[in-house]
């Protein structure tokens, strides 16, 4: 099923300008018509499912553009072919729990400030 960007976005859960971004960004590439409006297939929506997920993992958009084409599908969860990438993502998951240890130790500050509130 064909679906244009407003479709997309709605399905996606985002909006129609994170999907032109996206496109800017090279991670995602739709059809044109002749009209010159943009067109998606459910391939699309897969894709869009990832970049968000990546997103949120904290990965700019230079590393996803290299990451989307060795996830082939929603099952594989990195292609054969792209054994290159596991250095990043490697460094790239270091990155992250360090990220959350500064983020729990600043929460139990914040804990340690709120027990003691004498209120």
């Amino acid at each position: 099923m064909d679906m244009r960007i407003s479709d997309l976005a709605r399905r996606a859960g985002t909006t129609p300008r994170a999907l032109r971004y996206y496109e800017e960004q090279g991670l995602l590439h739709p059809a044109r018509l002749a009209s010159g409006y943009r067109q998606y297939d459910e391939q699309a929506l897969r894709v869009v499912r990832h970049i968000q997920l990546l997103l949120s993992a904290g990965l700019n958009t230079t590393a996803i553009a290299e990451i989307l084409p060795c996830i082939p599908d929603d099952v594989t969860v990195l292609a054969p072919t792209c054994p290159e990438l596991l250095d990043g993502l490697a460094a790239e998951r270091a990155r992250i729990t360090r990220a959350m240890q500064q983020l729990g130790a600043a929460r139990d500050v914040l804990d340690r400030l709120l027990q003691s509130d004498p209120r």
